[in-house]
């Protein structure tokens, strides 16, 4: 009854509006800050080298270098605070945890593109 009971309330706070995303893409995710008073949306690059979870508690992690130094943004996919997520390009890989990209720097850390399906006669 109990468990039920959460899956109803977390039901009705799952958000289904955004793209698939998966291992290895470059996304976009705008995020929701407040300032004071005031709120904006702050855009955070990068690409996802995690997705952790399931239901309300699913995260995915992002990474991007700024300045040299390698950045990661955890982000709650079903959070308010997240407005929405574009998916700039999609990466081929061969792993579901991209941690290896912490290690390397530049050209080394880039995800190759994954290419659309050829089209067969």
């Amino acid at each position: 009854m109990n468990v039920n009971l959460i899956k109803a309330v977390e039901e009705s706070q799952l958000r289904d509006t955004y793209p698939n995303v998966e291992i290895g893409d470059t996304v976009r995710l705008h995020l929701r800050i407040t300032e004071g008073a005031r709120e904006r949306i702050q855009v955070f690059e990068g690409t996802v080298i995690a997705r952790k979870g399931e239901g309300l508690s699913e995260t995915l992690t992002v990474r991007r270098l700024s300045y040299g130094v390698g950045v990661e943004r955890i982000v709650p996919i079903h959070s308010p605070k997240l407005d929405h997520i574009e998916v700039v390009r999609k990466g081929r890989v061969r792993r579901a945890k991209l941690y290896y990209l912490r290690g390397r720097v530049g050209r080394r850390a880039r995800v190759r593109e994954k290419l659309p399906p050829r089209k067969t006669n």
